[in-house]
This record gives structure tokens, sequence and C-alpha cells, in this order.
């Protein structure tokens, strides 16, 4: 898959980025282990899916739950507004974030479907600029393995990854193109994109 970066997509990308965690190595040794911990958890449910031999609409939608259940949504999906969430109501941000958590996860939860014959094995965790990058590899039996890294951050209160990096195509810059692309399609009209990702 091939993402396309434009000016507006950049526009404000270390803003929208600056989760920047200030841990003693303490504090970071906890968050390593505290975000290594989330994504072997997301990673058991992910594998005991594909594990479960269920009709694969049906894991679809199970995937979907996992995504919604740990990802943090409010900021994948503010951060995919860009500039535009400052010009949005609390009303509009709401129910836009409501309407794209929706989106994603089920696009994600057909994502993971890619998994499906597999195995995803949690490798190592790192601290990142904007909180911990947990590494795990998607391994398959006749097919070559591929890194498919999860950042995540506390800064919501609780673990939550907020971005999934799947062989190098990042999450948070390929949704924000694609919301960016979108609401240009819409004159920039919130309402109707909001209107539209809740029929997708």
């Amino acid at each position: 898959m091939t993402v396309s970066i434009t000016r507006r997509a950049l526009l404000g990308h270390g803003a929208a980025l600056a989760l920047v965690i200030g841990a003693a190595p303490r504090a970071m040794a906890q968050d390593l282990a505290t975000s290594r911990a989330l994504v072997d958890r997301l990673v058991a449910e992910v594998n005991a899916v594909i594990a479960s031999g269920a009709a694969e609409n049906a894991m679809i939608g199970q995937f979907a739950q996992i995504f919604q259940a740990y990802a943090d949504a409010p900021t994948i999906a503010r951060y995919s507004l860009g500039a535009d969430a400052r010009a949005a109501t609390p009303d509009q941000l709401a129910r836009y974030t409501q309407a794209f958590s929706n989106y994603v996860a089920r696009k994600y939860g057909s994502r993971f479907r890619e998994f499906i014959g597999g195995d995803i094995v949690v490798e190592d965790a790192r601290a990142v600029p904007n909180g911990v990058e947990v590494q795990t590899t998607a391994v398959f039996v006749n097919e070559a393995p591929f890194r498919v890294d999860f950042w995540v951050s506390t800064a919501t209160g609780s673990p939550k990854f907020f971005n999934i990096i799947i062989e190098g195509v990042n999450m948070l810059l390929s949704e924000r193109t694609e919301v960016q692309a979108m609401l240009d399609q819409r004159g920039g009209d919130l309402e109707r994109l909001i209107a539209d990702l809740s029929r997708m």
C-alpha cells in the first residue's frame, strides 16, 4: 500500500504527535512493561480469534471489537482531522470521534484478517519520544513474516495504542491523508463527512 502525504496532511504533524513523556528511568521501565503487557493481551485476543475457526465475517467483527477496546480512538480521530479539529465545535468533535472510531475499527478489523492462518509474536518494546513502541512479528507457515509495531501511550490515564505501523505503513499518517482527502471532496464540510463515515 502506498501512502501519498499531502502538504495539508503534514501541517501540524509535530504538534499532533507531541505526547512527549518526560519520565525517570524507573517510570520509563514501568511504561515499557505496561505497554508490552497491553500488546501481549491484544495479541493474545487476536491470536485466539485467528485460531477459533469462526467464519471470516465473524472474525472481522471480533477484530473490530478488539481494536475499539485497545485503541486510543479520540487521539487517532483528532489527529486525522489535523488543523480542522481546532475549528470543530465540541459536539462536532464528539460525533466525529464516534463515527470515525466505528469506521476505523471496521477498517482495521479487516486488516487483521491478513493474520488469519498465522500468529503474532511480541518481540520487544522500546521508548520513543511520544510513548512506547511495541514491536511484533506476524508469522506465517508458507509466507514471509512481516513486522507490526504498536505505539502505546498512557496519556489518557491508562495504556492504549494510538498508532499501528504495518510493514512501514503508518496508520496515523494514512488516516490523516484519507480524511483530509474526504474533507476536500466535501468542500471542507465536517457535517457531511460525519454523516458519510457513519454509513461506511
